[in-house]
């Protein structure tokens, strides 16, 4: 999801990830050795785990901030998930970041694959614990490419008008600019004895709706059926990854549908694996506290447990900047810039905010009012009206979500309020 800073005027850069040159497909079998050894952040169970590699400048451009920096072809250790990270969240990374990937199966190399650069539009709202805990950078969005074993990355700069630049202008590539290649691995193993009967299920079912709320909130008429939600135990959550304790908000007025940019080749049957990928990019690549979205939902209409504290309770998670607070965050798998959402999807969505925010007593066709923590649309402290149910784009200046989903929103509108029986 490409955020569009409206601080950010003039040149756009990128950069090109660039490691040695293997020798051609023809002559060789194996890419030439990397030049140095990636660096794999330990993480608490295996397989699954998160290979850094430190972008370099290109030959023709060794200045620091050069305008074209990467890593060229190159073998590696498997991986399933690609992302483009650097050192500061508040620094905007301006032009194309593109990605080509050799499958483990057969060998073979993608086409180039362009990261939507996050540019900070999702992310804990500014001045809280989560954003100033000094360990969050700035990102790309995360691109899921299945299970490979070679990588090649361009960031190449541009100025204003789209154009390549040779050479660093007003604009340099930010620092620290890095590439995260994420195996997802496999899901944490059940609990055994005692734990066993303790733990959460794997699969929340659907459930009417009930007239007892939690304690200190009041019944309203208009409250969906819960859908069938699978929980973080149900998609293979390692829950020694994120931080301890929950954080919440007061309610839940608002619902913000995201779309992963995380590209669309998936099976329904591999969204866990996708998830635990976008988990372990979220907290050890961008260094927030947990999965930024408090729900996922899949092409295939499955609605995945997000950011962790309980799914009926007003968890705060890190999904529109300066709205995080009385919102919630849905973000549905894929990039809908030009692909249209399934109908299974956008039913998912209405089901979900029909239970969700009537919990609250909010209408899904309805409007509310949230207050800015401060963004690029609106400034810190301003009172904004939006539609219970509302884009990323609507809080944010962004893409997101991609516009085949945001037109279709009126649609999971209509049918929220129906499943609440308005």
């Amino acid at each position: 999801m490409r955020g569009f800073l409206a601080s950010s005027t003039g040149v756009t850069c990128a950069a090109a990830l660039a490691l040695p040159l293997a020798p051609p497909a023809a002559a060789a079998t194996t890419s030439a050795p990397p030049v140095t050894s990636p660096t794999v952040r330990p993480e608490a169970h295996a397989p699954g785990g998160t290979q850094s590699l430190r972008f370099t400048p290109l030959a023709r451009d060794r200045a620091p901030g050069a305008a074209e920096q990467g890593l060229r072809r190159r073998d590696v250790r498997q991986f399933s998930l690609v992302g483009v990270v650097w050192d500061s969240p508040a620094t905007v990374l301006h032009g194309r970041v593109e990605v080509r990937t050799r499958a483990t199966a057969t060998g073979t190399w993608s086409g180039w694959q362009e990261l939507e650069t996050h540019n900070a539009d999702h992310a804990a709202d500014p001045g809280t614990p989560e954003s100033a805990s000094g360990r969050v950078r700035g990102a790309t969005a995360p691109l899921w490419v299945g299970e490979s074993d070679g990588v090649e990355v361009r960031v190449r700069a541009e100025n204003a008008s789209g154009t390549a630049r040779s050479a660093p202008a007003s604009a340099p590539l930010p620092a620290g600019l890095r590439l995260e290649l994420v195996d997802p691995g496999e899901a944490a193993p059940p609990p055994t004895n005692r734990a066993r009967s303790e733990a959460e299920p794997s699969v929340l079912p659907a459930r009417r709706a009930h007239p007892a709320l939690a304690a200190g909130q009041r019944a309203e008429p208009h409250v969906g059926s819960r859908p069938a939600i699978t929980t973080r135990r149900g998609w293979g959550a390692d829950e020694k990854l994120r931080e301890k304790g929950f954080v919440y908000t007061k309610k839940v007025k608002t619902a913000f549908v995201h779309h992963s940019a995380t590209g669309n080749n998936y099976r329904c049957s591999q969204a866990p694996s996708v998830i635990r990928s976008i988990y372990r990019y979220h907290v050890n690549s961008t260094g927030w506290r947990d999965l930024g979205y408090n729900f996922l939902v899949d092409r295939c209409g499955n609605i995945y447990e997000g950011r962790a504290g309980g799914v009926s309770k007003p968890v705060l998670g890190a999904h529109t900047l300066g709205f995080n607070a009385n919102s919630m965050g849905i973000a549905v798998l894929g990039t809908y810039s030009s692909k249209k959402p399934s109908s299974a999807a956008l039913k998912a969505i209405a089901r979900l905010t029909a239970w969700k925010v009537g919990l609250y007593g909010m209408n899904p066709r309805g409007k509310t009012y949230l207050k800015s923590g401060g963004g690029n649309l609106y400034r810190k402290g301003r009172k904004v009206r939006l539609n219970v149910i509302s884009g990323h784009r609507d809080g944010f200046a962004t893409t997101c979500p991609g516009k085949q989903l945001y037109v279709k929103l009126d649609t999971a509108r209509s049918k929220a309020a129906a499943y609440q029986g308005r």
